[in-house]
């Protein structure tokens, strides 16, 4: 499941009071990996009660960016250390698969079963993540300083969302796997702000910077299908969206107090699915009343509010949501940039404001000692978990792994002005992410063969 933008994700070091470089919730929200300055974090979400930590990995530090690929062993980190750089790990068996470097910062990387995608300010790579072969670069996209994207875990269509425009609210959906762009949505007056699809990548939600209306399209038409108003009296900064996964509810979250849950109600031509209550009738009026008012009016009547409600404890930091199903109820996660992990119950027929289920703190007592002092009601709710270290997780390997340096080049040029993109190592010997249904099997090979031109 795509998350939109990670806390604090953002390529810079870690500010006053955010306790990570960010976090990120796997495609199917069943893990959350945590980048901090002493490296990763690797957290299984099966249970409420206990929040496990599968991993932990103190070999780089500094790390803004860290995404994992389903459940599988493949994780990809990138450092403000050396930001141009992305390395991919095996981390159960504590080998590197290889390295890439690119011409300038990396601001976001995606990834699902058949693709990997990175973002940079001006430019975007899509990689085939079987073998890290470059596919295809697109060049001179407009300018993307957040490294604002979105790629479908529906491999069997690969779509990616980007930015059409630096001034403007238009979304660029390009199909990552046939290589070619499939529309380009006009989505919103101002610059967009997050972007995700739904699991099955019919549908794509976008926000912009003033983050008062969220819009659902249609994928790939490009039909705009809902309109949620998240509030009026105040633009907020949208850091997170995220689809359910059976698509039937959609949350955000800001650096507001507040996360919003909506619900995508589709009804027939005569409202017959409509509930008969007060509230519905109002509705009806209005929607009535609505094609004898000005346009600019009758939309802000007719668009719906929010299904379902979280009040945080704080405002003015970043976080990241997803809703995703545990112990066979909908749940909403939010992790903030203080440190936690918040686990509400949804109710998925009455919606309201959602209880909270379980709280963590996503550090221990050696992370504290880093960090300073616990932030106010932060306090831990259960004995704080210890993280297996990389020593224990992961058989390093028995010999170093074999530079190659390869010119990248596609399509669309990728190799002009003399790049060399992208320079990678090759694992020892093959690598693949073990697990019977772990996927994919990727294999590298010692003499380079395993990509870098396309």
């Amino acid at each position: 499941m795509e998350t939109g933008e990670g806390a604090g994700g953002s390529g810079e070091p870690d500010g006053p009071g955010l306790r990570f470089g960010c976090a990120s919730f796997n495609q199917d929200s069943t893990s959350l990996a945590l980048g901090t300055k002493n490296g990763y974090k690797l957290f299984s979400l099966t249970t409420v009660e206990k929040l496990d930590c599968i991993h932990e990995s103190a070999e780089t530090p500094h790390i803004y960016i860290v995404e994992r690929l389903f459940s599988s062993s493949l994780v990809v980190v990138v450092s403000t250390a050396m930001p141009q750089r992305m390395n991919i790990y095996h981390f159960k068996k504590g080998t590197e698969i290889c390295n890439y470097s690119y011409p300038n910062n990396i601001l976001a990387v995606k990834l699902n079963r058949q693709r990997l995608v990175v973002c940079l300010q001006e430019s975007i790579y899509v990689h085939n993540i079987k073998d890290m072969k470059l596919l295809k670069t697109l060049l001179n996209t407009p300018s993307n300083p957040s490294g604002l994207c979105a790629l479908s875990i529906n491999h069997s269509n690969s779509y990616l969302a980007y930015p059409g425009s630096a001034t403007i609210g238009e979304i660029i959906v390009y199909d990552a796997n046939s290589l070619s762009t499939v529309t380009m949505i006009p989505a919103h007056d101002s610059p967009l702000a997050a972007l995700t699809f739904n699991a099955s990548a019919t549908k794509l939600a976008s926000a912009s910077e003033r983050g008062t209306v969220i819009r659902v399209f249609s994928v790939p038409e490009g039909l705009r299908l809902f309109e949620f108003r998240r509030g009026m009296k105040r633009y907020v900064n949208i850091s997170s969206l995220s689809f359910s996964p059976d698509g039937q509810f959609l949350c955000a979250s800001s650096n507001t107090e507040t996360v919003h849950i909506f619900k995508l109600e589709q009804l027939g031509p005569s409202g017959e699915d409509e509930a008969a209550t007060w509230t519905s009738y109002v509705g009806k009026m209005f929607s009535a009343a609505s094609s004898y008012l000005p346009a600019q009016v009758s939309g802000m009547m007719t668009q719906d509010r929010a299904f379902a409600t979280v009040h945080l404890l704080s405002s003015g930091q970043r976080n990241v949501c997803t809703l995703a199903v545990i112990q066979k109820l909908p749940r909403l996660l939010v992790a903030t940039a203080d440190g936690q992990l918040f686990i509400y119950n949804v109710d998925p027929l009455d919606g309201g404001e959602c209880m909270l289920a379980h709280k963590h703190r996503l550090f221990g007592v050696d992370d504290d000692q880093d960090e300073g002092t616990e932030t106010e009601g932060s306090e831990v709710t259960g004995p704080a978990q210890s993280c297996p270290s990389y020593a224990e997780t992961a058989a390093l390997p028995a010999s170093g792994p074999v530079t190659a340096t390869l010119t990248g080049y596609s399509e669309d040029g990728g190799a002009k002005k003399g790049e060399v993109i992208p320079e990678h190592e090759l694992a020892a010997g093959p690598v693949c992410l073990d697990d019977e249904n772990e996927f994919p099997p990727i294999n590298w090979c010692r003499d380079g063969t395993g990509g870098g031109r396309s």
